[in-house]
């Protein structure tokens, strides 16, 4: 099991955002979380990547890690596990696509250079981006700009995919080509776990959906289609 929470409190600033988290991820699993602007979704992600932490949990694990009781310095090996995708991209505007991935590999330990341009040029692929590589961030779409994220998030290839809002800025068909990609990375053993504000994708994506609302995760995988989340799909 790549994530489970059982009786998870997450605490922002001494408040409670969400009380007695259940959830549970595999590997190759496909998960949404919805829920208003507020409601805990981005929260619950940062704990699973240490930035955030939790109270009191009855277990708290992320790939066979003890998060509630991880020392700092163990940290970077967690999340080198992870790849971690931004609604806003996060790329490094002063260099190449190239430059902006060859970054991240200096950084986690990539010492030769051929390795690092051969696995740049894998994952570039995998998204179809490598025509972009040698592109500065400016002069890429937005959803270009998303797909060399992703890019970024696979080059050492993670065990889960952990993607907050990652359609969020992208109009409605570019953020299907996003998540149809990333569906497609699950096919290969990759858990996904993602929040999102497009409730209209959950029908042509099936994953497993949980819904935070009043201070609660609930797994809606089998109802929301009956529930009324027009107010999610407009946060």
């Amino acid at each position: 099991m790549l994530i489970n929470y059982q009786k998870v409190n997450i605490v922002q600033e001494d408040n409670v955002i969400l009380k007695d988290v259940d959830l549970q991820l595999n590997e190759g699993d496909f998960a949404y979380i919805i829920g208003k602007v507020g409601s805990g979704k981005s929260s619950l992600l940062k704990t699973m990547y240490c930035e955030l932490d939790h109270q009191s949990p009855e277990k708290a694990e992320v790939l066979g890690v003890d998060v509630d009781k991880i020392k700092r310095k163990e940290v970077p090996s967690l999340r080198k596990q992870m790849g971690i995708i931004f609604q806003d991209f996060q790329l490094l505007h002063d260099r190449t696509v190239r430059k902006n991935l060859d970054f991240v590999l200096k950084a986690t330990g990539w010492n030769k250079r051929k390795e690092r341009k051969e696995r740049i040029e894998q994952v570039l692929t995998a998204v179809g981006m490598l025509d972009k590589l040698e592109k500065m961030p400016h002069e890429l779409s937005g959803g270009e700009q998303q797909h060399i994220a992703i890019a970024r998030a696979l080059l050492n290839k993670p065990k889960i995919i952990i993607a907050d809002e990652p359609t969020g800025n992208l109009d409605i068909e570019t953020a299907r080509h996003i998540v149809g990609l990333l569906q497609k990375i699950r096919e290969n053993g990759t858990a996904v776990i993602m929040t999102t504000h497009n409730i209209q994708l959950l029908d042509e994506f099936p994953g497993t959906v949980y819904r935070c609302k009043d201070g609660h995760i609930t797994d809606v995988t089998h109802e929301y289609r009956q529930m009324d989340l027009t107010e999610d799909s407009k946060d």
